[in-house]
Order: C-alpha cells, then sequence, then structure tokens
C-alpha cells in the first residue's frame, strides 16, 4: 500500500487563518469528488472556521478520561475503518489526553499516512522542536507542545499562512480570535506586535529554507547543472589586487538594480595555500563586501577558471564580474587569461569584465626570501656537506681501494642528500662539488689526477652534481614553505583576533595594547602622541613597564600618522613581524579616537541636556510656577485687607484656594528635585523583594479622583525594586492617566507574570498619543497636546521612567485596545520566586 501524502498549513501564530485554509482545502477536494472527512477540528468559537467546517463529514471524537475528567480526542481507530482518501487533522503539536492510542497527534497521524490515507493539517511556527529555544527568548514562554523537524520536512507540501502583525491585532482586537475577556490579556503578552513580526519572520525564513530545499533536490535529481535565476546571484572574483575594490563596487550597483541580488566575492588560493594574494588588500576588500552586504568565499584550486565556475555553479550564480587582466601583451603568448577562460566556460552565466587603472600594467614579481633554516641545522649542514665527503673517502681508500666507480658514485650522492636534508640547498651544492671533486681524484682513472681518460665519466659526474643540486633545491622550498606557512598561520590567527574585535565591538584601548606585548613578548607597549609636527611627544596610553619618551628611544616603532605612534620596548623585532604589528597600530589608532569621540559625545549630550533642562526650567518657573503663586499671595491679601469684611464661607474659600496653591507647588518641586536627582546620577535605589499588591495601593492614595480599578493578583511573584521609588513612579503614571481620562471612565491598574518579568499596566480610555509621539512624551518638560500650563511642566511620566529604569526596569507606552493608552511598567522579579503563569491564550502556550 503506498503511503498517504502529508500537506501542512504553517503559520506564524494563533489566528493568521491556518484551520480555515485546511477547511477551505478540504472543500475544494471534496467538490472534485474526493472523499474527505474531518478526522479532529477545534474551532476555537470562531464563527467564520465553525461556518467553514460545515458541509464536511465529521468523524466522532473518542472521548477518553483521565483524572476524573472526559477529553475528546481524534478517534484514530474509527478513521482507519472509515479509509477516507483525505482526511483534515487540525493542531498536528497537540500533546494527547494520557491513555491515548498514542502521546502525540503527529503520531496519529504517521499512522494515518502509512495506511494510504492523505493528511491535511496545520501548525504554528512555535512549535518546531528546533526552534524552541529561539520561541522563549521571544516570548517568554517555553513551548511544551513540539513537532520534530524531520516530521515536518518530510511533508509533501508546505503552504504558509500568512498575516501582518498589524492586521493580527486588529483581527485580536475585533474578537473575531479570542473572546473579550481575553484580548486584553493576549495583546498585552504574546499578542505584541515586536513577537509577532519576529515570529513571522521565523516562518517566513523557514519555509524559504525548505523551498531551496526543494529547488537544489529538484536540479540534483533531474542533473540540471544550468543556472536557474530565481535570484540575481553575483559572483565577483578577487586576486588580492587593487582594482578589487573597484569590481565590488561595480557588482553592488548591479545588485542594486534588482529585486533581492546577492553579491559573493571569491579568492581562489592554490591547493598549497602560499599562492595568494596581498592579504591586507584582500582583507580590506572583505570588510567592503560586508559592508555592501555581500559575503566573502576563499576557494582552493590550481586551476582558477574552474574553480571559479565550479564556485559559480555550485551557488546557482547568475553573473560573474571580473577585472581586466594586468597581464602585459606579451604574457597573452602563455596562455588566453582567466577572463577569457571563464567567459568562454561559463555557459548560462553572464560574464562581465570590468576595466580599471591598473589594467594590462603587470602583476610585478614577489620578493625573494632567503633560506629558513635554523642556525644548527645550517652548521651541520656544512659539516655533512664538506666533512662528510672527506671522511667516506678516507674510508674507501683504506677499506675497498677496489670498489666499482658506481658503487663510489652513490655513496657520495647519498652525503648530498643527507647534507640537503639537513642544511639545505648551499651545503648541498657544496657536498656535490666536493664529492665531485673527490670522486675525481681518488676513483676515477687515472687516479690522483684531475684529468678523466673517459667521456663517460665526463657525463657521470656532471649528472652526480645536477641531482645533488635538484634535491638540495626541493629541500630547501619545502623548509622554506614549512616555515611561511607556519608564519601565515600565526599571524592570521593574529589578524583573526582583530577581526573579531572589531565585529564585538570592542574598542578597549589598553586591552589592545596588552595583547601586543603579550604576543610579540615586549617589555611594555605605548601609544604616543603629539599635537603637530614639531610637537612634543606624549603618551595615550600604555601597558607594562614604564614607556619611552620618544620613538626613536623605542626597539621598534610603528608610525601610525603624523601625530601617532606606536612605541615598543624590550627587543628587536624582525621586518616580517612589522606587517601585523602595523595592523595593530592602525587598531590602536581607531580605539583611542573612538575613546575620545565617545567622551566627546557624552560631553556634549551632558552640556545639550543641561541647557534644554534650564530653559525649560525657566519657561516652568515663568509660567507654571508663577501661577499658584499669584493665587496664593492674591488670597493672603484678601485675608488680611481690612476694607473687606470676609464671611466665614469666603474666608474657607479662600483658604481653600490657599491650601491648593500649596499642594500644586509642592507636586511641582517635587518633580523638579526628582528630575535634577535623575540627571546628576544621585538616585541610588535600594533594591529589596516586594510585592506589589502592597505598593501599588498605597500609590494610589493621593490620585485625585475615585476612578481607579485596581487588579494585582495576591499569586504574583515578588518584584526586586525600591518600594519607595515604584510608589513615586506608579503615583505620577497613573494621575497623568486620571487627568485625561473623560468622565465617568475608570482607570484599569492590573499586574501579571511572564517568564522572568512583571508586568503593571495602568490603561485609561482617553484621547490617545500617536506613535510618533509615544517616546516623546518621556522626556522632561514634554505635555502632549494643548493642555494648559496648569496642568503641571510635563515631569511626571520623565520621572516615572527615570526611577523604572534605575530601578532595572522599563516604562514604555502602547495603545488601550478600543482606544486609550497604556504605561506598562516592566519589572525584575525576585530571585527564588515562583511566577505565577500569566494568562495567555491557551493556543499560544501550547
Amino acid at each position: 500500500m503506498a503511503r498517504g501524502t502529508l500537506r501542512i498549513y504553517l503559520g506564524a501564530a494563533p489566528g493568521v487563518g491556518k484551520t480555515y485554509a485546511m477547511l477551505a482545502e478540504g472543500h475544494r477536494r471534496a467538490g472534485r469528488g474526493t472523499d474527505v472527512v474531518v478526522g479532529y477540528v477545534e474551532h476555537h468559537s470562531r464563527p467564520r472556521t465553525e461556518l467553514m467546517a460545515r458541509g464536511l463529514e465529521e468523524v466522532r471524537r473518542k472521548e477518553v478520561g483521565h483524572r476524573g475528567a472526559v477529553f475528546p480526542e481524534m478517534d484514530v481507530d474509527a478513521i482507519l475503518a472509515r479509509a477516507p482518501e483525505v482526511a483534515l487533522v487540525d493542531e498536528l503539536a497537540h500533546t494527547n489526553v494520557p491513555g491515548s492510542r498514542n502521546a502525540k497527534r503527529w503520531q496519529d497521524v504517521e499512522e494515518l499516512l502509512k495506511a494510504g490515507i492523505d493528511v491535511v493539517s496545520n501548525l504554528n511556527i512555535q512549535h518546531l522542536e528546533s526552534l524552541g529555544d529561539v520561541v522563549e527568548a521571544i516570548t517568554g514562554v517555553r513551548q511544551r507542545e513540539t513537532v520534530p523537524d524531520e516530521v515536518v520536512r518530510r511533508a509533501d507540501q508546505m503552504e504558509l499562512v500568512d498575516m501582518s502583525p498589524q492586521a493580527l491585532r486588529r483581527r485580536m482586537a475585533h474578537g473575531n480570535i479570542y473572546p473579550p475577556d481575553r484580548i486584553d490579556a493576549a495583546l498585552s503578552n504574546y499578542f505584541r506586535p515586536g513577537n509577532l513580526t519576529a515570529l513571522r519572520e521565523l516562518a517566513l525564513l523557514w519555509t524559504a529554507d525548505r523551498a531551496d530545499e526543494h529547488l537544489q533536490q529538484y536540479r540534483a535529481d533531474h542533473r540540471i547543472s544550468g543556472v536557474w535565476q530565481a535570484r540575481e546571484r553575483i559572483v565577483v572574483g578577487l586576486t588580492g589586487g587593487p582594482e578589487g575594490r573597484t569590481l565590488i563596487r561595480r557588482a553592488a550597483r548591479m545588485a542594486t538594480k534588482g529585486s533581492g541580488g546577492e553579491i559573493l566575492a571569491v579568492h581562489i588560493v592554490r591547493d598549497d595555500g602560499l599562492a595568494s594574494g596581498r592579504t591586507r588588500e584582500l582583507a580590506e576588500q572583505r570588510g567592503l563586501v560586508e559592508d555592501l552586504g555581500g559575503t566573502f568565499h576563499q576557494v582552493v584550486g590550481d586551476d582558477v577558471p574552474d574553480a571559479l565556475l565550479d564556485f559559480a555553479r555550485g551557488v546557482n550564480a547568475t553573473q560573474i564580474v571580473l577585472g581586466t587582466s594586468r597581464r602585459r601583451t606579451w604574457q597573452y603568448a602563455l596562455g588566453p587569461g582567466v577572463g577569457v577562460t571563464v567567459a568562454r566556460e561559463s555557459g548560462d552565466i553572464d560574464v562581465h569584465i570590468v576595466t580599471h587603472e591598473h589594467a594590462a600594467k603587470g602583476r610585478g614579481l614577489p620578493a625573494a626570501r632567503g633560506a629558513r633554516l635554523g642556525r644548527s641545522r645550517a652548521v651541520a649542514g656544512w659539516l655533512a656537506g664538506v666533512g662528510a665527503p672527506l671522511l667516506l673517502t678516507l674510508l674507501l681508500t683504506r677499506s675497498r681501494p677496489g670498489a666499482s666507480q658506481s658503487t663510489e658514485m652513490l655513496l657520495f650522492l647519498t652525503l648530498t642528500v643527507a647534507a640537503a636534508l639537513i642544511g639545505g640547498l648551499w651545503p648541498a651544492l657544496a657536498s656535490a662539488l666536493a664529492g665531485s671533486v673527490l670522486l675525481n681524484y681518488y676513483f676515477t682513472a687515472p687516479t690522483h689526477s684531475f684529468t678523466i681518460a673517459q667521456p663517460e665519466n665526463i657525463i657521470a659526474l656532471v649528472i652526480f652534481v645536477l641531482v645533488g643540486a635538484a634535491v638540495a633545491s626541493v629541500v630547501d622550498l619545502a623548509a622554506r614553505r614549512a616555515q611561511q606557512a607556519a608564519r601565515l598561520g600565526a599571524e592570521a590567527r593574529i589578524l583573526s583576533y582583530l577581526a573579531g574585535g572589531v565585529l564585538r565591538g570592542e574598542s578597549g584601548l589598553e586591552a589592545l595594547l596588552e595583547r601586543v606585548r603579550e604576543t610579540f613578548g615586549m617589555e611594555s607597549v605605548a601609544l604616543l602622541e603629539r599635537a603637530g609636527e614639531n610637537g612634543e611627544w606624549t603618551c595615550a596610553a600604555r601597558v607594562g613597564g614604564p614607556p619611552c619618551p620618544r620613538p626613536e628611544e623605542a626597539d621598534v616603532d610603528v608610525p601610525v600618522n603624523e601625530r601617532l605612534s606606536l612605541a615598543l620596548t624590550g627587543r628587536v623585532l624582525p621586518a616580517a613581524d612589522r606587517r601585523v604589528l602595523s595592523a595593530f597600530a592602525a587598531q590602536a589608532a581607531v580605539a583611542l579616537d573612538r575613546r575620545r569621540l565617545a567622551d566627546q559625545a557624552e560631553q556634549a549630550r551632558a552640556l545639550a541636556e543641561g541647557n534644554r533642562i534650564r530653559t525649560a526650567l525657566l519657561a516652568a518657573v515663568s509660567h507654571d510656577l508663577r501661577t499658584p503663586l499669584a493665587g496664593i499671595k492674591a488670597s493672603v491679601s484678601s485675608l488680611r485687607s481690612d476694607d473687606v469684611a470676609w464671611s466665614a464661607q469666603d474666608e474657607a474659600e479662600l483658604l481653600a484656594g490657599i491650601e491648593e496653591g500649596a499642594d500644586r507647588l509642592d507636586h511641582l518641586v517635587g518633580n523638579l528635585l526628582d528630575m535634577s536627582r535623575l540627571q546628576t546620577g544621585t538616585v541610588t535605589p535600594l533594591i529589596r523583594q516586594v510585592d506589589l499588591d502592597e505598593v501599588v495601593p498605597m500609590a494610589l492614595g493621593g490620585v485625585p479622583g475615585h476612578g481607579v480599578a485596581l487588579d494585582v493578583p495576591e499569586t504574583l511573584p515578588m518584584v526586586a525594586v525600591d518600594a519607595g521609588l515604584l510608589e513615586r513612579a506608579v503615583a505620577n503614571v497613573v494621575e497623568n492617566a486620571v487627568k485625561y481620562s473623560p468622565e465617568g471612565a475608570e482607570v484599569l491598574v492590573a499586574a501579571s507574570a511572564l517568564a522572568d518579568r512583571v508586568e503593571l499596566r495602568v490603561a485609561d480610555r482617553g484621547p490617545g498619543v500617536p506613535d510618533g509621539a509615544k517616546e516623546r512624551i518621556f522626556e522632561p518638560f514634554q505635555r502632549y497636546g494643548d493642555a494648559p500650563h496648569g496642568n503641571g511642566v510635563g515631569l511626571g511620566l520623565a520621572v516615572a521612567r527615570g526611577f523604572a529604569e534605575a530601578m532595572g526596569g522599563t516604562l514604555t507606552a502602547e495603545d488601550t485596545p478600543g482606544g486609550g493608552l497604556t504605561m506598562v511598567f516592566t519589572l525584575r522579579a525576585a530571585p527564588g520566586g515562583a511566577p505565577a503563569r500569566p494568562g495567555l491564550p491557551a493556543e499560544a502556550t501550547t
């Protein structure tokens, strides 16, 4: 029996329409005459989903008892007995009630598939096993019900049911997903815009990767090597020459002309890894590629055109960008060149040859490198090359005076090979020459004479010298390449550290200089600076022992520019080390500039903030503070006047006005003092474990009006806050909410737990605040709209956010479902507490 096919509708979150799409597919197939049944569908009391399920045959559910309750589950046996062509099964990640046929619903589906029944199901992206940690980091909720990725990847068809976060939240607010009593909790927790956007991105990326896997598998199954231009992929061939930047920028301009263009820069190196371009130039070009949004690749291959084309076809590239060859005209006699070969063999891939200013100017020759053998090996090599032939001659003349000449030549050749292995080229050449002279004088007729009687002996001696020289050159080359590879490896590790530090945003100058001191084994490292060309040198930063006062007195001096120099003391470094040291020096200069720019920015920010606050404070004093003062003064003057006889009621009204003005002054001055403490950094919270149900009611005690509803469960975990600061912050926020709420509308103060956080939400039904102004209302001396000056100087929310952040929490603003503004305090739950399970939608947490 053939296995059934599996079709899965994938969604980013509950409510996007997966079940609706599954039922629509069932109706479509039933309309074509296919035998379709509903194995299990949960419509969650959604009218449109419930209506869509009508008209489809539904297999009766099985009731399973557990702990005194009865739960409905899918009846696998009934579906197998019914044997339909297609079964619709909702919620693939569902965990069955203990005592069911299988532990998981996806295992039930596997049984149906093995029985030859096609299954249409659905799944949310957060239920994939591999994404459990990612989803928990985004939403704060650990998904207990998951499906192995392999089960989903084996699906024959996968379709994404997509919906924007804004549209999904509108559906939620209109009551199309959950009943009204669960809407606020859902929108405030799992269905936040950030959560939905991140989950949607996960779903899109996972589906795109799945589509790419299908495409690659199809191309492999059908042996398709040609390029399918699903998207523009531009491969840039880099040689490590100066023309690389021109090619990269040209490819970037080409990529921007198409939608979703991708740049892949590739550098081909030989199998030995030594024939490479300029290391510094390649590093700079790699940074340019990554800055432009591309990727850098290094491919090993002796045949550059073949390696480049293999890479381009492997990534399904549509275009290749190469530079005009730097070879001179006469060099084309040696071959057509890389560009011509790639263009001829590229097939469906377009090849662009880009001109540049370095074309036809030659590549230049690599710098000559001397021998890399150690001193002890060189001495031993010379002893073997000169002394060993003399000893061998002495032994042969005394022990075997009649030995054949071929045997004697092989013995001397063995000494030459040994000299080459030990000492390299020159000791081996000396051994070959010494051996040829001794063979001629002692063992070639006529002996004891440099005259050679037979011509073949001359040929034998010449071959002997050539073989010795060839062996010596091979050994010398191997030794140089081995040490060169070791050195390049060390340099690569050091440069990788520098690059990693840049990517990680590390800017510690002293840490960088300490790395230089440890890497090169120096006593002290200092970054010296001077104001001008003739200025005095000063030490900008140093590590180790006392720094040298001037670069001229240092053992190693690496100039960065006219005013900066890296000075090292301890020992003299070889010239080969200066390349890596120059990279350290450049990075040190960048770190110094970054630190100073950060200091200057902080100073400028502090000055600007201080000026802004002083200006606002003067405005506040001239307007808002003068109003209550003027009222108090007028009331006192009236009471002290002897010209008017005030009644008891009049005096009471005047005294009430004085009291109201004094209270207003006290509130304004308190906020001014609090903001001053926050601006000067003198707020030091005393963090303790506190119950919200004790602090919040106290904060509401001084709030004017009585339209505040409180919903703070006693089961909430304790929070780590300063009780006094939290009380003041909550009071300011609630007072602001009451001020802008319409008559008869209550302000709701509610708390809930979410993972390791506790949220306190203050929701009003006022006019609300546009998204663009939600951050501005937290700035000092900001009042939204045209609020009159008598309503305060605009410090309440700024003080509240400052206190919240001082305690390690946050204060943000978001829209209230149905209209209004909600202020959200996010506080840290006290360590060791057992947080209560947040009231999230059941489908979102499963």
